[in-house]
C-alpha cells in the first residue's frame, strides 16, 4: 500500500489532520461503522463526553485489531458528536494523543448533531486501509 497526504494550506497542521489522503495498491479496505461507548453488553454509557470519548476510541481500536487491520492506517476518521464545543474544550487532551500515537494522517470531520443514541455524546467512524 502506498500513502501520500496533502494539506496545502499552514493553517492544517493545527488541525490533527490532513486535507486529503491519496492511496494505492491498497490490498484490503476496512469501512467502521460509527463507534461509540457502549460495552461489550451492548449497554450505552451515561458518562461524561470524555470518558465516552476514551471508550470509544478503545471500541475502535478493538474493532480494527480484529478485523486484521492497524489504527496506522486509518485515511478517514469521522467525529460525531453533540456538542463540538465541548469536545474542544474536554476531549482533545484524549484525541490529539490518539492520533499521535499511531502517527495517523487522517482526512476527517467533526460534525455537531443534534443527538446519538440513547445516553451517547461522541462517535468515530473510521476507513483503514492495508
Amino acid at each position: 500500500m502506498e500513502k501520500q497526504t496533502f494539506d496545502p494550506w499552514a493553517w492544517g497542521k493545527n488541525t490533527n489532520s490532513v486535507q486529503a489522503v491519496e492511496v494505492k495498491n491498497v490490498a484490503g479496505t476496512l469501512y467502521c461503522s460509527g463507534q461509540v461507548a457502549i460495552d461489550a453488553n451492548g449497554i450505552p454509557s451515561g458518562a461524561d463526553m470524555r470518558s465516552q470519548l476514551i471508550q470509544t476510541i478503545q471500541n475502535l481500536e478493538e474493532l480494527i485489531s480484529e478485523s486484521g487491520y492497524e489504527c496506522k492506517n486509518i485515511v478517514r476518521l469521522n467525529v460525531y458528536t453533540t456538542s463540538t464545543q465541548e469536545f474542544f474544550s474536554t476531549c482533545m487532551d484524549v484525541y490529539v494523543p490518539f492520533i499521535q500515537k499511531y502517527s495517523i494522517q487522517q482526512a476527517t470531520t467533526l460534525l455537531g448533531v443534534k443527538e446519538l443514541f440513547a445516553t451517547l455524546t461522541v462517535e468515530l467512524e473510521a476507513t483503514v486501509v492495508r
